[in-house]
């Protein structure tokens, strides 16, 4: 039977104070693992293994300890009864989440993700990890956290912060869902026991968006495409986004500010995604020939005057996308009050209004799904019943008419 001791390091460390580290032996033979906790000799009791009351946060830094000492006991346990001998090596291995406190720290292992995206061009996915890295560092108020540190309790009372913070269920959601996504990786590589996982009890699916797609009708893109912008230049760029958007079945804007002249062939444009990478071969419809046609002559390698080079690093790609997509953001609201169109326009809604005047013309969902480039008819239905409800509002309005 092995047995367990938190102890103070002989050595002292540069600062003065002493490393706690939670000693193992076994066989008359001892392993030492480290804690995130130090201390000077007048703050600990070597007799209990813990920190006196001079410690600041005793009580909870005690807590911290017995957390960990039960851990050990418990892969003690575990080793004990599925293995007729084990040594301390397997303990360690077994052991590793808690004897590394830098494998134990969800904020280090956070970066780690975070620098693993950036370094394969994810910049977007980068982005959210480390908005709601930074987000929970500010709720804990502390450097270090440890996963076992993050239950049910833990999340709830942070979503109780976030929505004090004026946060909605979509962007809670977010949060949420990357966090998720740290325990499942951090799982399927071993750092963590699956014990640790606090979702099989926290429901991420109540935390839904508010906000319901806006599309327009085939009439109001018309009206969009139909404008006369020769006094009006600096909208031109924009305004073309949005067509080409719409008539390439809502074609993201990261995919249009890569698209380059040799996707195009023959009457077809070839391009894969890069959100979901699957293949997409659309035809050039009248509209997209007449943008293509205008910006042919600038014999560049990208169609659009948004790239201009190649080999951009991900972070110049990501802020060249951003800086673009902000001001496309912002014609477009001007663009729509010229067209007379009450709607709240973005990026996004080229695409909702693809969707929309498909589904008003009376194309099938699977259709639909298939111009989307959806993996599943589930998610069409989703995004389509989301975009009947402003159907219906408007449908409505005509009793007052």
């Amino acid at each position: 039977m092995a047995s367990i001791k938190t102890i103070l390091r002989k050595t002292s460390l540069r600062n003065g104070k002493y490393p706690v580290l939670l000693r193992v032996t076994k066989d008359r033979k001892s392993k030492f693992f480290g804690t995130p906790f130090e201390a000077n000799l007048n703050e600990w009791d070597s007799k209990l293994g813990r920190f006196n009351k001079k410690f600041t946060q005793q009580l909870k830094s005690n807590r911290l300890i017995g957390k960990f000492e039960d851990r050990a006991l418990e892969v003690i346990s575990e080793l004990e009864m599925n293995q007729d001998f084990y040594s301390l090596n397997d303990f360690e291995r077994k052991f590793r989440t808690q004897s590394n406190p830098e494998a134990s720290n969800i904020f280090a292992f956070w970066q780690e993700q975070i620098d693993e995206f950036k370094a394969a061009g994810r910049m977007s996915n980068a982005a959210i990890y480390h908005h709601t890295k930074n987000s929970m560092q500010k709720f804990t108020k502390q450097k270090s956290l440890h996963f076992y540190e993050v239950t049910p309790t833990f999340l709830d009372k942070y979503e109780v912060h976030l929505r004090n913070k004026g946060g909605t269920g979509g962007g809670i959601g977010v949060k949420m869902r990357a966090i998720r996504a740290i325990f499942n990786v951090a799982i399927k590589r071993g750092i963590i026991d699956e014990k640790l996982y606090p979702f099989k009890h926290y429901n991420i699916s109540k935390l839904k968006g508010k906000a319901i797609k806006k599309a327009l009708n085939i009439e109001e893109v018309h009206n969009l495409q139909n404008l006369d912008l020769s006094d009006k230049p600096h909208l031109i760029n924009s305004r073309n986004f949005f067509i080409f958007s719409f008539y390439t079945r809502g074609m993201n804007f990261a995919d249009m500010m890569r698209l380059k002249w040799s996707n195009v062939s023959g009457d077809r444009i070839h391009y894969t995604r890069a959100k979901t990478k699957g293949n997409f071969i659309i035809k050039i419809m009248p509209p997209v020939k007449e943008i293509l046609d205008y910006y042919r002559k600038n014999k560049r390698p990208y169609i659009f005057p948004i790239l201009f080079r190649d080999n951009l690093t991900p972070t110049q790609l990501n802020d060249r996308k951003r800086k673009t997509l902000s001001k496309f953001n912002k014609d477009l609201k001007e663009l729509a009050s010229l067209a007379e169109i009450d709607k709240p326009i973005t990026s996004y809604v080229a695409r909702h209004s693809f969707a929309n005047c498909l589904k008003q013309k009376g194309a099938g969902t699977d259709i639909i799904s298939e111009s989307l480039g959806h993996q599943d008819i589930k998610t069409t239905k989703a995004y389509l019943k989301e975009l009947d409800t402003a159907i219906l509002d408007e449908a409505s309005e005509l009793l007052l008419q």
